[in-house]
């Protein structure tokens, strides 16, 4: 469990053959893009396997680059929050993989990655159908809001952003496109 053997395992693991680990080991910044490369392949897989995704997240955290490492997970949360089949599917998902979010050094680094799955909980309980009340909506961040109110189809989700989205951003950007729903 060193570096060099972090990051030979998780480059082999998903085939990317290209980059040199010494490269990686001597270079934050190739070390971060390849694990961002491998973050990318792992999402795309079409098979979830926990066992498999907790050790790449267990690997990534080791890194003594924490902030590289954050990105990294942060990326496999978004993209695993955006294939999951709903908000069940990516809650079993994540509450899999936060013993290993949680070794991350920096709390507000946990906190971040923790507050990310949150996030996507909450908009994926939207997009399944669920309008959440104001407090319910005060529980997210400042950046789901928004991403709501830029994605969202449902007027009562939008009427609810214009009228309790933390931003004035997030909340002219509902205004205007519960506007263009109106019947």
């Amino acid at each position: 469990m060193t570096l060099r053997s972090d990051v030979a395992e998780l480059l082999a693991g998903a085939g990317i053959l290209d980059v040199d680990v010494e490269d990686a080991l001597a270079d934050e910044h190739v070390r971060s893009s390849a694990y961002q490369r491998v973050v990318e392949v792992t999402a795309a897989s079409p098979v979830r396997d926990r066992d498999r995704d907790r050790a790449i997240v267990a690997m990534i955290v080791r890194d003594p680059h924490q902030m590289g490492a954050r990105s990294a997970v942060v990326a496999l949360v978004d993209r695993m929050a955006r294939k999951a089949g709903g908000p069940a599917e990516f809650r079993l998902w994540s509450d899999g993989l936060v013993p290993e979010f949680d070794r991350l050094t920096s709390e507000k680094d946990r906190e971040f990655v923790r507050n990310r799955c949150v996030d996507w909980l909450f908009c994926l309980s939207v997009e399944d159908g669920h309008v959440p009340q104001t407090a319910e909506l005060a529980r997210v961040t400042d950046w789901m809001q928004r991403l709501l109110a830029e994605v969202s189809t449902s007027r009562a989700v939008l009427d609810l952003l214009a009228e309790s989205g933390r931003t004035k951003k997030t909340r002219n950007i509902a205004t205007n496109r519960a506007i263009s729903r109106r019947p």
